[in-house]
């Protein structure tokens, strides 16, 4: 296998006295999708928040193509490339939904004509975007705000796109939505690291999975086999 695109050793994080995330190893090969799936608590959210330089590391190492960026403010994690949708969406209510997508490219050096031309593709990716751009975020439905989270992070131009439960609180119908459109994403050649809650949807859609537990790692394998695999089954998916 390649080297991998973004490599976590021993990741640590503790809550005071209370060790969160426990020693794991994770990788991501480049142009995959990769999950991350666990029980509310496990500490699924804490890694990603680690990751994007939000929470301190008590220990570990991370390897963003093969430089490391341990100790790097979360600024300029984003500007290298590794940006995050947080859990719960975070936009900007009082912003209109086109000013929410034009403060996700504020890191960019690239031009106006580059970021025009990154903000027409969100709209094709999102079409609701495109005919609400005029209107305050915080008057989209719920998995509209979700949609406006991610092509926000798309117009930051991520090498790596982290994912923090997408489909919370999102109805069916929006969540098939929503991880149709990852798919689309990723085989144009974004990498993606998913945490779900919801772990069918996010087994069938990646290509390697992580099972954690108590802030450990406890499986891995492709999607297909932890889908497959009678343990997830009985945890996770009421099988």
């Amino acid at each position: 296998m390649s080297v991998p695109l973004l490599k976590v050793q021993g990741l640590v994080v503790n809550y005071g006295h209370i060790e969160a995330v426990r020693q794991i190893d994770v990788e991501l090969q480049a142009g995959q999708i990769t999950t991350l799936v666990g029980a509310n608590g496990a500490g699924k959210s804490t890694t990603l928040l680690a990751l994007s330089g939000l929470i301190a590391k008590a220990g570990g190492t991370v390897l963003f193509d093969g430089q490391d960026i341990t100790s790097w403010p979360a600024h300029r994690i984003v500007a290298s490339g590794l940006v995050q949708v947080a859990e719960g969406r975070a936009t900007l209510t009082t912003l209109t939904v086109r000013e929410n997508l034009e403060l996700g490219a504020y890191t960019r050096k690239d031009g106006h004509a580059a970021r025009l031309h990154d903000l027409e593709r969100v709209y094709t990716l999102f079409p609701r975007l495109k005919e609400r751009e005029g209107g305050l975020a915080g008057n989209l439905s719920g998995g509209e705000q979700q949609m406006l989270a991610i092509a926000r992070a798309l117009m930051a131009k991520p090498r790596v796109l982290l994912l923090d439960e997408p489909s919370m609180g999102l109805a069916p119908i929006i969540v098939q939505d929503i991880f149709r459109t990852l798919k689309r994403i990723n085989a144009e050649g974004l990498t993606i690291f998913l945490v779900e809650q919801n772990v069918r949807q996010a087994l069938k859609i990646a290509d390697h999975a992580y099972v954690l537990e108590n802030g450990r790692i406890v499986l891995q394998g492709t999607g297909a086999e932890l889908l497959g695999d009678p343990q997830v089954q009985r945890a996770y998916m009421g099988g």
